[in-house]
């Protein structure tokens, strides 16, 4: 009997009960092993299963971006190509900033109706009528000008710009002008003529090859600045609006990569152009509108009663400047960010070296639209304006064969006829049937 009771407490085989127990042991890790496994497996699945979900998600998102976009896909880039094709021996690839302002599509049409390529770029921004824009884009398109609707700032947009076409010039247009409205909406000059302009540079400056660049700057640099005429190598240091700062500024940044990255800049100080298809914020623009529609202008004076003066400069002409300045270009000397050797650094007053009073416009204006003005003269206020420009051209004139032929009295005669044809004129009714913008008729932004 105890022998029985030992054998059930104690089996003949030793390690029985330590195998039968090991062996338990090892099934339970075992199941519990697979469990482990199989729920790892699950995890790595269901993570798989999320990355590829997020990935096609990434491709739908990057899909609809480039779907709805304004630019990108095979047949933009057929397009883009198609405009930029030169069409004649030792022609230019020209990228038009501001292609849709008024000197952007003068510069465009004239060198397309030379055979150059030409690929134009503006924001259509409401600073003036945007319908104006819109229809000089027509114009442009009519001629087989593609001209592509984005900002300057979209270091994207002019990436794939100059991947699609290897430009071998830039003319650079785009900015934001106007000397009053600095103060109403100041962040809008520093964003296009400081920001934009440096994005538009370190796309030259990586592009491979580097384009030359020709750019608007402008005669307000010259600010308050009394030696006349002004001259390229006078003090600039002293504006009087924050336009003129910002152009001032772009010269300096201009310089900076002209002599970092070797690139071929030439900067021209346009001297208050005007003509047809001009910017409404202009004063013979505004007073022209006034003037038919039997409504008073303003007309500003200096210090001591002194008429204000504008060296008017008609646009044919500063389109011919424009043009000879990309003639005369040379070819920038960096590739890919890295300059190889010194690179042509030029500025170019473009004037018409012959100022006219502000009186005096609008006796010509009288004349021409055979109305008599209502006048408002008043002292100019501290708007940043100033009270006189005078363009010395000389080295213009050298260099790039610069003679302006177009005095303002027949340059306002053609625009005076553009301005009938494209607004329409009622005599009966002293009506403008269209608007030509909104802004307050005077002599601001001269």
């Amino acid at each position: 009997m105890m022998r029985l009771m030992e054998d059930e407490l104690f089996p003949s085989t030793p390690g029985k009960v330590k195998i039968e127990r090991t062996h338990t042991i090892n099934r339970q890790f075992h199941r519990c092993f697979a469990s482990t496994s199989t729920m790892f497996l699950w995890a790595l699945f269901l993570i798989a299963l999320t990355a590829s979900y997020l990935s096609f998600q990434s491709f739908v998102d990057s899909s609809s971006r480039y779907f709805n976009a304004s630019w990108g896909g095979m047949h933009w880039e057929k397009q883009i190509r198609s405009s930029a094709t030169v069409r004649r021996p030792g022609g230019f690839s020209v990228l038009v900033t501001g292609a849709a302002g008024f000197v952007g599509t003068h510069v465009s049409l004239a060198l397309r109706k030379r055979g150059d390529g030409v690929v134009g770029l503006d924001n259509f921004n409401s600073y003036y009528d945007p319908s104006l824009k819109k229809a000089r884009k027509a114009l442009l398109e009519s001629h087989g000008v593609v001209v592509v609707e984005g900002d300057i700032n979209d270091a994207r947009l002019l990436a794939k710009l100059f991947d699609v076409v290897p430009f071998s010039h830039v003319m650079h247009l785009a900015a934001q002008a106007g000397v009053r409205y600095a103060i109403e909406n100041p962040a809008s000059y520093v964003h296009s003529n400081i920001a934009g302009l440096v994005t538009l540079l370190e796309a030259c400056k990586s592009a491979d090859p580097q384009p030359a660049i020709v750019w608007a700057s402008s005669s307000s640099v010259y600010g308050l600045n009394e030696k006349v005429p002004f001259s390229e190598a006078d003090r600039t240091d002293r504006p009087a609006s924050l336009y003129a700062a910002t152009k001032k500024a772009g010269e300096e940044i201009t310089h900076t990569y002209n002599h970092i990255y070797g690139l071929s800049i030439t900067g021209l100080r346009f001297f208050t152009v005007y003509g047809p298809w001009g910017r409404p914020d202009m004063a013979y623009f505004s007073f022209t509108r006034n003037i038919l529609q039997g409504k008073p202008i303003t007309v500003y004076r200096g210090k001591n009663r002194v008429d204000l003066a504008r060296d008017f400069t008609y646009i044919d002409d500063i389109v011919k400047g424009c043009v000879a300045s990309l003639d005369t270009a040379e070819k920038s000397t960096g590739s890919g960010g890295r300059k190889r050797g010194p690179a042509q650094y030029r500025i170019f007053n473009l004037g018409n070296t012959s100022p006219v009073t502000v009186p005096a416009l609008v006796g010509i204006l009288e004349r021409h639209l055979k109305v008599k003005a209502k006048k408002n003269v008043v002292e100019m206020p501290g708007n940043g304006d100033v009270p006189f420009t005078h363009a010395n051209i000389s080295s213009a004139r050298a260099e790039l064969g610069y003679r302006p032929t177009t005095n303002l009295e027949a340059g306002l005669r053609k625009f005076v006829k553009w301005y009938l044809s494209y607004y329409g004129y009622n005599p009966r009714s002293s009506g403008i049937a269209g608007g030509a913008g909104s802004r307050t008729a005077s002599a601001k932004s001269l």
